[in-house]
């Protein structure tokens, strides 16, 4: 039998904390999975004192992801999708000034945070994104764990080989799918949507009901970081001095027009101008607004990674607020299946995480993601979608991950807004061609982003060790 990877739409879009998925979700879940496996062991009541080595792109970007907040927040035993966000600074304030730390809220040990947390430059052999979780009991014993941060927020215990992902241990769907090809195949001989083929998976897993209250969830989020964001004035934290542009754009864009909520704040957008450049900033201040919720440690949904998660968003308001004013849940829940399965197709091929990709792990592959969903909005066969979908990657082959500072910020947020509108308009692409005759299939343009990843030198694999993170210092800003 041929056993494949079985990811769900609620791996590749999942709720969380920013600013990075890999960078700050990922080692905040690591942090809970540890914490756990001392409690099923029966050492947790044993631990008397612990620290936290971090390595490789999580030393050297750390800092300007908040991965030491988001280990300790996880040490704590808090929850990324419900914590709130509001509380971080005085629980860390808590920490920083007792030299002490509740291990999941219930066990007090010493930790002082420059001390307990190590930045280790060097790379762990799996992956970039490395972390050990160190324990010393009451016996005089230790105990070490390593985990590592793969992208999209997902963690391992030792990274998967590539060329091993088909024996990836998953619970078969009815529609197993590793590859374009394979997707294009199923929806041709069932007659299906590409929505449709990835509802049947997603039913081989939960209800109905609850796929539908999780997507109307996921939701939810993409529109509340939008609304915030567009809604929220002023600097972002990080010693960067970066201005939030979303509120000034809305502001400009929508006029006098009144609204108390997101809702009306839809319907009062689908009422304004919308020529040409009003529709090019309308996009840009989706995808703005939620980065810059991103940027500072607000919730937003990894689409498939934080550091992407404006752009899927930001396409899918696009379709509600300019293509089909009538569009309603049922519209968005087929775009986020559909989003969601493009960006598997990905990380079975090659990569999510910018740090063994480069920023076209991230933007790159939210855009085709979006590019393929808005396509089947807006009438486009299946194989259109996928042509849609390699028509966004290609375009962002080679994109490098270089944030100044280590932050999530330059050019991180602005390439949301491009990743957004090379989305709309591979769509449109993909709609007024035939993808028989396209020259460059889907899982050809995936293999190609793999193996330019492979070729790309680390200092371009979020770093900060080149390109704009060394040319612009923080004191130009």
């Amino acid at each position: 039998m041929k056993f494949m990877e079985s990811i769900s739409v609620f791996d590749m879009l999942s709720i969380g904390v920013g600013p990075s998925s890999s960078h700050t979700l990922g080692p905040w879940r690591a942090a809970l999975r540890w914490v756990e496996e001392l409690k099923d062991d029966n050492k947790f009541d044993e631990v008397v004192s612990l620290t936290v080595d971090l390595y490789g792109s999580l030393s050297l970007t750390g800092k300007g992801h908040a991965t030491d907040i988001a280990v300790m927040l996880g040490l704590m035993g808090f929850d990324p999708v419900t914590f709130p966000i509001e509380n971080i600074n005085k629980e860390i304030d808590f920490i920083t000034s007792e030299n002490k730390l509740k291990l999941n809220n219930e066990l007090e040990v010493p930790f002082i945070p420059n001390e307990n947390i190590i930045f280790n430059r060097k790379f762990l052999e799996f992956h970039p994104n490395g972390m050990t979780f160190n324990a010393n009991f009451k016996d005089g014993s230790k105990e070490s764990t390593s985990f590592y941060s793969i992208g999209g927020g997902f963690t391992v215990k030792e990274e998967r080989k590539q060329e091993k992902a088909k024996m990836e241990k998953f619970a078969q769907f009815p529609f197993p799918i590793q590859n374009g090809a394979e997707l294009a195949a199923y929806c041709k001989s069932e007659n299906k949507s590409i929505s449709e083929i990835v509802l049947e998976n997603e039913k081989s897993l939960r209800s109905e009901t609850e796929i539908t209250n999780g997507l109307k969830e996921i939701w939810d989020v993409m529109l509340d970081s939008m609304y915030v964001g567009a809604h929220t004035e002023g600097i972002l934290p990080g010693g960067l001095n970066v201005t939030r542009r979303a509120f000034e754009m809305n502001k400009n864009l929508i006029g006098d027009t009144s609204y108390t909520n997101a809702e009306e704040w839809i319907d009062a957008i689908r009422n304004t101008e919308v020529k040409f450049r009003q529709i090019l900033k309308w996009v840009s201040c989706f995808a703005l607004a939620v980065n810059e919720v991103n940027a500072s440690l607000g919730r937003v949904v990894t689409a498939p990674t934080n550091g992407s998660a404006g752009v899927i968003p930001a396409v899918m308001m696009y379709y509600m607020v300019i293509e089909n004013h009538d569009a309603n849940f049922e519209d968005v829940q087929k775009y986020l299946l559909t989003a969601g399965e493009i960006g598997s197709l990905f990380k079975k091929g090659a990569t999510i995480s910018a740090a063994l990709g480069g920023c076209q792990a991230e933007i790159g592959v939210s855009s085709s993601m979006a590019a393929g969903a808005l396509c089947e909005l807006m009438g486009g066969t299946p194989d259109q979608c996928l042509m849609a979908s390699e028509i966004a990657m290609e375009h962002h082959l080679g994109l490098t991950c270089d944030p100044i500072a280590g932050l999530v910020q330059i050019p991180c947020i602005e390439r949301n807004a491009m990743g957004a509108i090379k989305a709309i308009n591979a769509c449109e692409m993909a709609l007024n061609s035939d993808p028989a005759k396209a020259k460059v299939p889907l899982d050809k343009v995936i293999a190609t982003m793999w193996e330019t990843a492979k070729d790309m030198t680390s200092k371009y694999k979020e770093t900060s060790e080149g390109g704009l993170a060394v040319q612009v210092n923080v004191s130009d800003c």
